[in-house]
């Protein structure tokens, strides 16, 4: 099987686990509806949330379903959040990038759960300030398996970079509330860097970290702009999941940009 798919041409390859990738989005809009709330993503088919009416399987085809239903539920007519579809195409886009990036390899897939799971987490925190364990400590585990078989870093870069990442987070919180009284971290940020780092290895997460701090910082200046207080929550899950975007695809740039400074 691997013989087969290293053998397709690298945009036919894309084409195929894009379309794959819209598949892995409708499941996604599952964990993102159901993990916040309890709910078991694994049991009940999809019902409306307005009318609680049963999706059938030709209503719920990624893409082609929300547009030749304008949008609404075929039962009530609610709207049906733009979310969905949304959703769906980011996480086809991912699939196909990474194979565009990484080549018809073992590394492709397995860089796309990491992004896929970055995606759901990204939205989950940004609406309901929380990280489930489910993504977090899971991916953790199977990043650090993936980093023993299939990506580059190899098993103890990905033991050492969860380990990393974890630990810069934990610091981090652990200062801010000896230093101001309250809690600037939660622990569901702590997981996420350890998921982070047992894809992308101890430089990765680092740098993950200084670029979800500067993100984090632009926002946190916007919502002061609107009338927030120093106080106010951020969901900083949301900018480690994006900081982690960008460094796993521009992260060698930026390494080798930095070295060119250092050593001209």
């Amino acid at each position: 099987m691997m013989e087969l798919w290293a053998a397709l041409p690298r945009p036919w390859a894309a084409t195929a686990f894009g379309l794959f990738g819209l598949l892995v989005g409708s499941f996604l809009n599952v964990l993102i509806y159901r993990l916040p709330r309890n709910l078991s993503p694994w049991s009940g088919r999809s019902k409306c949330p307005h009318c609680d009416r049963t999706v059938r399987w030709y209503e719920n085809v990624p893409l082609v379903s929300w547009l030749a239903l304008r949008g609404r539920c075929a039962g009530c007519t609610g709207r049906i959040a733009w979310r969905y579809p949304l959703v769906e195409l980011l996480t086809g886009g991912l699939a196909a990038v990474c194979v565009l990036r990484f080549g018809p390899t073992g590394a492709a897939p397995g860089y796309f759960v990491f992004l896929a799971a970055l995606l759901a987490i990204a939205w989950i925190d940004w609406e309901f300030m929380i990280i489930p364990d489910e993504l977090s400590l899971g991916l953790t585990v199977i990043g650090v398996a993936l980093a023993a078989t299939v990506l580059p870093l190899g098993f103890w870069r990905g033991l050492l970079g969860a380990a990393a990442g974890a630990g810069i987070i934990w610091g981090v919180a652990w200062g801010y509330k000896r230093t101001r009284g309250v809690e600037g971290m939660g622990f569901g940020d702590v997981k996420l860097a350890a998921m982070i780092g047992a894809f992308l290895g101890p430089l990765g997460v680092a740098l993950t970290i200084f670029v979800a701090a500067f993100l984090g910082s632009l926002w946190g200046a916007v919502l002061l702009a609107r009338g927030g207080t120093a106080r106010t929550m951020v969901a900083f899950g949301t900018f480690l999941a994006a900081g982690a975007v960008l460094c796993l695809f521009f992260g060698d740039a930026a390494r080798l940009w930095y070295a060119g400074l250092l050593h001209p």
